[in-house]
């Protein structure tokens, strides 16, 4: 017998996404506190006494998507330079919009975010950006589970200065959020070619010393690919093997321009890949050889990029992408099947922030982190394959509830922890600011 529960989630296709698939049908999620009790048949639970009782009326009850790779302030420069190579776009409009940001410009951005990211069904996001500690405050008011750190560069940054005090913003990030439920930190070189080996070897030896994930961009274009080759004699991939820095806890985000040899160096150290088809495409950097990586046994999840180069943060529409993407790629229909697709957004991008055993999928004991798709739309009707219709069908504007560690954050599609209407026009008037200077 079940002991009462906070919230039932009832009468929806249950998606467990745990290591044996299991799907339920007119299933049921019992939570008690910031955990799930039960992922069980509805007539099993039925008895279950629930302060709260959510029916899904035939939808689709998952685990909370994933997003292991975004710029969630970045909300405030959507739309602000399109159509422009990665360099071009980075050097000449980001970098100098950037340069003028403000820990108020970034927490009103990141809430922006954090808005979006509920809205369409993301649970937990991993997050890369400046003055972070803002990003961290603003994905906590939210509800929001956050992997946050501190963007470092060989340059002075807007927030810390020189690259001493970047090291030392990260450590006390840490020791600040060490024991919170929602936020986690990492260690983040930018990438090698905006880090020398000395800040990419102290960034890892910190990650390391604290236990914490390292996440870096890497190969994420051919020009990278040249100026890595040209400094060092290597592919970005095989400099930082030859650093020492390849370990399971790095996250590499983008990987598009590969070779077989970086393949088999990623394989061998057990890296994680943070895949942003959107962005790749937008920014023409190509297209990322994730069935190569898959068939090598690596964990591959999702992510947006920042909504300045994707421009949005919906993993639902990453996920039909991706799976399109890489059919047409290789001319093979079956390439990343839906239920794959689903993983990477799910447990396998848990897995890619060492946050598997915690959240990813409904399995007693885990976080409560789900979801609830409204399937009583005619784009999702008639309802045969509940993951192909998440891949190819369902949108964001489709998720109807959403729980993070146990707590109702969105229900019948009303945010419960954020004023919507005042977050945009918070970031609407930060844009007025942004388009002045830039005239």
């Amino acid at each position: 017998m079940l002991p009462a529960a906070d919230i039932l989630v009832t009468h929806g296709t249950v998606l467990t996404m745990d290591g044996a698939g299991t799907r339920i049908n007119d299933g049921a999620v019992a939570i008690a506190g910031d955990r799930i009790l039960a992922a069980a048949p509805a007539e099993r639970l039925a008895g279950v006494q629930a302060k709260k009782v959510i029916d899904a009326h035939g939808g689709v009850i998952m685990p909370g998507l994933v997003n292991t790779h975004t710029h969630a302030a970045m909300t405030c420069f959507r739309g602000l330079a399109d159509d422009l190579p990665l360099m071009t776009w980075l050097n000449d409009h980001i970098f100098p919009a950037e340069a003028r940001l403000t820990p108020e410009m970034v927490t009103k951005g990141a809430l922006l975010g954090c808005a979006e990211m509920i809205l369409s069904g993301t649970t937990c996001f991993c997050d890369m950006y400046l003055f972070e500690e803002a990003v961290a405050r603003a994905a906590h008011a939210a509800g929001l589970r956050a992997v946050v750190g501190e963007v470092l560069f060989d340059f002075p940054s807007p927030n810390y200065g020189a690259l001493e005090n970047g090291l030392a913003y990260t450590r006390r990030m840490a020791a600040r959020w060490a024991d919170d439920p929602l936020i986690g930190v990492a260690v983040e070189p930018h990438s090698p070619y905006l880090c020398a080996p000395d800040l990419l070897c102290r960034a890892a030896d910190l990650a390391r010393e604290l236990q914490l994930p390292l996440v870096t961009h890497l190969s994420e274009t051919a020009g990278e690919v040249a100026q890595i080759r040209s400094r060092y004699g290597r592919t970005p991939v095989g400099h930082l093997a030859h650093l020492g820095i390849l370990a399971p806890n790095l996250l590499a985000c983008h990987c598009v321009q590969l070779t077989p040899e970086d393949i088999a160096l990623l394989q061998a150290a057990d890296v994680k890949i943070a895949h942003n088809p959107e962005s790749n495409m937008k920014l023409a950097s190509g297209i990322a050889p994730v069935p190569a990586l898959l068939a090598a046994g690596l964990c591959v999840a999702l992510g947006t990029d920042g909504c300045a180069s994707n421009n949005d943060l919906d993993l639902f529409l990453e996920m039909d992408t991706a799976a399109k993407l890489h059919k047409v790629a290789t001319l093979d229909p079956t390439a990343l099947p839906a239920e794959q697709v689903l993983k990477m957004a799910t447990i396998d991008g848990a897995r890619a922030l060492g946050l598997d055993a915690i959240t990813g999928s409904l399995e007693p004991g885990k976080r409560a982190d789900l979801i609830v798709i409204d399937c009583r739309k005619p784009h999702l009707t008639p309802l045969y394959h509940p993951a192909s219709h998440l891949v190819y069908a369902a949108r964001g504007g489709d998720v109807d509830t959403v729980v993070i560690n146990g707590r109702l954050v969105m229900e019948k599609r009303e945010l419960r922890t954020l004023d919507l209407e005042r977050i945009t026009a918070d970031v609407r008037a930060i844009a007025a600011q942004i388009g002045a200077a830039s005239r």
